[in-house]
């Protein structure tokens, strides 16, 4: 019994949800995303919720059960809140300034590195060390983040480098005298 699954997602106000076969739909004020979910799973919309069932008890439906509740969740919250991921640059030097939609990053390289952002992701620079990624599809989101901190990972001893606002950078002691 998938703990995950077993819940139904609550469709908030100003969502609609369309189901065709395994195909689900999702549109809301932030956009409209679909996903086709895998054949071992089940969806069904009933009284202002959707909800997921395994077909059968085969291990693979168990497995796809969780993470297809999970993914039609992700797509309502998407498209009615949104999903965020905080970046900070830390390293002197180091900064990131948005030009209409190609993001400029200065890392120490030799040279800038420009980052063109797809149409549907907003980047905005509150300042000029702090990126904020905001997306109504959270794979989206959570790999743009990934590709822009992959310029430049943080290194262990000073912490240079694109990180995660919440992420934790374990320092290392440098050399002894």
């Amino acid at each position: 019994m998938s703990r995950i699954g077993k819940h139904p997602v609550k469709v908030p106000a100003g969502v609609k949800v369309t189901l065709d076969g395994q195909t689900v739909s999702v549109s809301g004020k932030l956009g409209q995303l679909s996903r086709s979910l895998p054949p071992e799973v089940e969806v069904a919309q009933e009284n202002g919720s959707i909800a997921v069932r395994p077909r059968g008890d085969a291990k693979r439906a168990r497995e796809m059960w969780g993470l297809s509740r999970t993914l039609v969740a992700n797509m309502v919250d998407g498209v009615s809140e949104g999903f965020t991921r905080r970046l900070v640059i830390s390293g002197v030097g180091y900064r990131a300034a948005l030009d209409g939609k190609i993001l400029n990053l200065q890392l120490g390289y030799s040279h800038d590195i420009k980052y063109a952002i797809p149409d549907d992701i907003q980047v905005t620079c509150d300042s000029p060390t702090a990126i904020a990624i905001t997306g109504a599809d959270r794979q989206r989101v959570g790999q743009i983040a990934a590709e822009l901190r992959a310029f430049r990972k943080p290194e262990p001893y000073k912490g240079k480098g694109i990180r995660y606002d919440d992420e934790v950078i374990l320092r290392k002691e440098g050399k002894k005298k």
